[in-house]
């Protein structure tokens, strides 16, 4: 910023002889901050900030931004949609206090209100307004309320139109990002354009070859066999796949990308000019591979907002035959009848928990050809006892001692819960017993309720700490693809799941320990497990939620 730029300051007392200083700070004043007007999110109330919109609606309609942007996870584009959803919709402030549905997830929220301060807003600048408290617009500097004139030295002066020029810097580089970030917005918003335009023409055709009423049949019957989980009650879960940590750490386990990677491009002729329906597509990756190993389309199907950045992900790799539908397969339409192969990587820890099986089981009966192919095709459960009294008493034995507290009343709420962990092969005790064995082809939702009456050989003489859970996984293919979460193979994302005993138990060398494992559904939570595990004569309960 010039000096020709700044603000004039009013006369300035002088301590000195020199009139050239006096002349200089006569010519300056301090001029009343300068912003857009801001109006208020829930009434007509005008505020000359932001700072003083945002305090207005948490004094006035107990709309706390802050708290609002950790309860909903507030990125920036969750945020732009926000405000152009209580713009449109003008909801009670209310609302936004209770912490339950995101009203403002569908798409049409990108398209911004027009002349709105609120969107100009950046959200890095939020936590900074309120580690102020009260301070900033509205108060003192001196005994002088902003906005009157002051009087400053010369020093006072300069130093005050250095700090005016680093903020005028920064101020630039924000416009700068924000202009970035609309530039990437407007992208994003026609690529999905695009998309749906190509999609609306095959949704057509299709629903000329099948008449609503036969869907509605089709549904009507899918209802006795599929477990559908109510979109308002299923959002958290999907919520959790729009961060990019996770799809970090599921790209990253090599051990399960590269057996999708082998399993697809070493039986590409399965692949040859078929129609693939890629179920919670994430990153697109499975997808990826499925159009390289020379599938004719491919369907990619996922709920989290990922699949905006999965778009963009397949644009510039230049493949142009993924069609993307964002939303819950239960609830979409595909732009196509059926499908030759389902690709999903659905498992999650202790294989069952997350209960996405259920989608794979809807998509099979909706959509799969006859004769069709899922990948994977076959999935078991295994159990092995285990013997770290280390561990176990870094985590359970811990709160017998804590900073000089017992805190042992702690022990059984913490044992209910069945941890996930990396187990080491060395602490594995006893043989493996495989407890549940499920074929994709075959299986149906009630699949995770089942029980197993189990019997492990102990190896050595030692403590028992807890029984461990892992899963295989099975691509029976002409080239065939199979991998393990043992203790015994490389470490994976899924890890193991640890079912802890409250104190060990001494076992000896060939002792057959019989149990029975019992697996159910949280009937409050289709996606959550209830375990019980019946030995040695006690009744272990845990859950996995």
């Amino acid at each position: 910023m010039s000096d020709d730029d700044c603000p004039p300051l009013c006369e300035m007392e002088t301590g000195g002889d020199s009139n050239g200083e006096e002349e200089e700070a006569d010519e300056w004043e301090v001029a009343e901050e300068q912003n857009d007007p801001v109006r208020c999110l829930f009434c007509e109330q005008i505020s000359p900030t932001m700072t003083t919109a945002i305090r207005h609606s948490r004094d006035r309609h107990e709309f706390d931004l802050a708290e609002v942007r950790r309860r909903y996870h507030l990125d920036e584009y969750s945020y732009i949609k926000m405000i152009n959803y209580i713009r449109l919709e003008k909801p009670d402030p209310a609302v936004f206090k209770t912490g339950g549905s995101i009203f403002w997830s569908d798409d049409k929220y990108l398209k911004p209100v027009e002349n709105e301060t609120w969107l100009m807003f950046d959200l890095d600048e939020l936590d900074e307004i309120m580690l102020n408290g009260n301070g900033g617009i509205g108060t003192r500097d001196n005994g002088n309320e902003i906005g009157e004139t002051m009087t400053l030295t010369t020093d006072q002066y300069r130093k005050l139109h250095g700090i005016i020029n680093e903020l005028t810097a920064q101020l630039r580089e924000k416009e700068n990002l924000l202009q970035h970030a609309a530039s990437d917005i407007e992208k994003m918003k026609e690529s999905f354009r695009n998309l749906l335009e190509q999609q609306n023409e095959q949704t057509a055709a299709c629903k000329k070859r099948c008449s609503e009423e036969k869907i509605a049949i089709i549904r009507e019957e899918l209802k006795h066999c599929v477990s559908v989980v109510a979109a308002e009650d299923d959002q958290s879960y999907f919520n959790t796949y729009s961060h990019f940590g996770i799809h970090h750490d599921m790209l990253s386990d090599y051990v399960r990308t590269a057996s999708y990677r082998d399993a697809i491009l070493n039986n590409d002729a399965l692949f040859k000019d078929k129609t693939v329906l890629d179920l919670g597509c994430g990153t697109a990756i499975l997808s990826m591979f499925a159009a390289k190993a020379g599938a004719k389309e491919v369907i990619s199907v996922d709920q989290s907002d990922i699949i905006y950045q999965a778009m963009d992900i397949v644009r510039r790799n230049k493949i142009n035959n993924i069609k993307f539908v964002k939303g819950r397969l239960e609830d979409c339409e595909l732009p196509v009848e059926k499908v030759d192969l389902i690709v999903s990587e659905w498992m999650g820890y202790f294989l069952l928990f997350e209960g996405m099986m259920d989608s794979v089981i809807y998509a099979r009966k909706q959509y799969l050809k006859e004769g069709g192919i899922i990948l994977p095709n076959r999935c078991n459960i295994s159990l092995v006892g285990y013997g770290d009294t280390e561990r176990h008493d870094e985590f359970i034995g811990f709160w017998q001692d804590v900073y000089g507290f017992d805190m042992s009343c702690m022990k059984k709420e913490v044992l209910r819960e069945a941890t996930v962990e990396v187990c080491k092969p060395e602490h594995v005790i006893t043989n493996a017993n495989i407890i549940a064995n499920f074929d994709l082809m075959e299986v149906d939702v009630d699949c995770p309720n089942f029980s197993y009456n189990f019997e492990l050989t102990v190896k050595r003489k030692c403590k028992l700490t807890a029984l461990v859970g892992y899963f295989d996984t099975f691509f029976e293919l002409p080239e065939h693809v199979e991998f393990s979460t043992s203790p015994y193979t490389k470490p994976t994302h899924w890890k193991q799941t640890i079912f802890y005993v409250e104190e060990p138990i001494p076992v000896e060398e060939g002792q057959v320990i019989k149990g029975k494992f019992i697996c159910r559904r949280d009937p409050k939570d289709a996606r959550s497990l209830f375990i019980t595990i019946e030995y040695l004569d006690k009744v272990h309960k845990y859950t996995l939620n």
